[in-house]
């Protein structure tokens, strides 16, 4: 149910603080998500706290200077010249918060298995801040349930108590970093409470920021509806990753099956194939309610069978790899070179998180062949708790004797920066698993689609 946007009778007014924009907001977690929310309440006119245990970044932000591609140094410095910004690692800055937003990672376990840590982590970290009147929204991605059954008996264990002494809601992100159609403030913003008053506090503040707020009658609700819209991405890009595969065998272009079925101006949605998922939600979020589901003794039969077969592609497209080296060059991949085209988990972005092509780069290296990578974004591959032997490993400078020396380039990401004519022209052999090369006439020969 959705519900229309006053709260409903007796549950009192929204804090005339929001409205009038004079409260404090604090944000923990200044990544992706929470940096351009931090910016998005500076901007809106809001004294923003922005709070991170990683003190290089609070100094970066603090001397105006951005670490996130996507946000330029000068807006950073904008809105620490207002003086309502300001970063910290300093949680006793939490004390003078009106409201709290906690925008941290909700990574899976090894097992596959939903790890909360860092939600658990600030929640305890909040509660020994904790005051009567004080908001406390999560953002982080979850599954329903989590605000109630995990962060709220934290805060909980103050005496204070939700509903009455303070506020607790839900309110799922929704960036989608590199997207140059939609920012935080443009995009409609779901919030669910634990309790009326909470949902009515919660769109009160989001109301200031954002240009559309989606109250729902539950915390649970908005928890579910991000995994929704993350699930749904999975499953329709298993299916055309499926479909990718069949008509391989049959010697048809998903590509141009694809443009064509979307000539359809009804009843059709394109959804495109790739070399697998990757970024901080659709690798991840499924995983989350196929966890849940089981309490409820439900199997999630077809959400966990899309997540086979997106974790399957990477292995599919090292195969198709190891073919085209046989059947075009006679070489295994044992005594390969190759070179992967990108390692962001999407095009035009700086940010690698279970990107494919870490996965790839393990699996290449696993059948010995010789891998390096070039990536207009991503200097080094930073450190990651599932790839740590990449970390540090550089990206090699774009020449044309750098990409002859190769035996096969592997297009993993299709960034805009890269010049593909270039590369037909030096490399001997291209994979292609994003159709980037669609384009590129001269030296077809020298494409495979995978």
């Amino acid at each position: 149910m959705i519900l229309e946007d006053n709260p409903p009778a007796g549950s009192g007014r929204p804090d005339a603080r929001f409205q009038a924009r004079t409260a404090r907001i604090a944000v923990i977690g200044l990544g992706y998500v929470g940096l351009p929310l931090a910016l998005a309440l500076c901007g809106a006119g809001f004294p923003t706290t922005g709070f991170d245990i990683d003190a290089g970044k609070t100094g970066q932000l603090n001397a105006g200077r951005s670490y996130i591609r996507q946000i330029a140094d000068a807006r950073i410095a904008a809105a620490v010249a207002t003086g309502r910004f300001h970063a910290t690692s300093d949680a006793g800055a939490l004390d003078a918060a009106d409201a709290v937003i906690i925008c941290v990672p909700t990574p899976l376990t090894p097992q596959r298995e939903p790890d909360l840590g860092f939600v658990v982590a600030t929640a305890r970290m909040i509660r020994d801040h904790l005051r009567p009147g004080q908001l406390i929204v999560l953002e982080s991605t979850t599954y329903p349930g989590t605000t109630e059954e995990v962060v709220r008996p934290i805060l909980e264990e103050t005496g204070l108590k939700s509903g009455t002494d303070f506020f607790l809601a839900y309110s799922p992100e929704r960036e989608d970093p590199g997207n140059a159609h939609f920012s935080t403030t443009s995009i409609p913003k779901v919030v669910g409470g634990d309790g009326d008053k909470a949902r009515a506090l919660a769109s009160a503040l989001y109301g200031q920021v954002v240009s559309n707020v989606i109250p729902v009658s539950s915390a649970r609700v908005a928890e579910a509806t991000k995994l929704t819209e993350n699930i749904f991405r999975s499953v329709n890009i298993a299916l055309v990753n499926e479909l990718k595969v069949v008509f391989d065998r049959m010697n048809i272009d998903i590509w141009e099956v694809i443009e064509a079925a979307k000539s359809k101006p009804f009843g059709y949605m394109p959804f495109y194939p790739g070399p697998g998922l990757g970024g901080h939600c659709i690798p991840i979020d499924p995983f989350y309610l196929t966890w849940k589901a089981r309490e409820y003794e439900i199997s999630t039969r077809f959400i966990e069978l899309a997540g086979e077969i997106n974790t399957m592609m990477p292995r599919y497209v090292v195969d198709r790899l190891a073919e085209a080296l046989d059947l075009r060059q006679g070489k295994s991949l044992s005594r390969a070179r190759i070179l992967l085209i990108g390692v962001a988990y999407k095009k035009n972005v700086d940010d690698c998180r279970e990107s494919p092509g870490l996965r790839l780069m393990e699996l290449l290296r696993a059948r010995k062949a010789e891998v390096a990578f070039h990536d207009p974004h991503i200097p080094a591959i930073p450190i990651t708790r599932e790839h740590p032997d990449l970390a540090g490993l550089r990206s090699i400078e774009w020449s044309p004797g750098n990409l002859a020396a190769f035996d096969a380039a592997l297009i993993v990401t299709d960034h805009d920066q890269i010049d593909y004519e270039m590369l037909a022209q030096f490399c001997p052999l291209i994979v292609d698993t994003r159709n980037a090369m669609r384009h590129v006439d001269r030296h077809a020969d020298r494409i495979v689609k995978a």
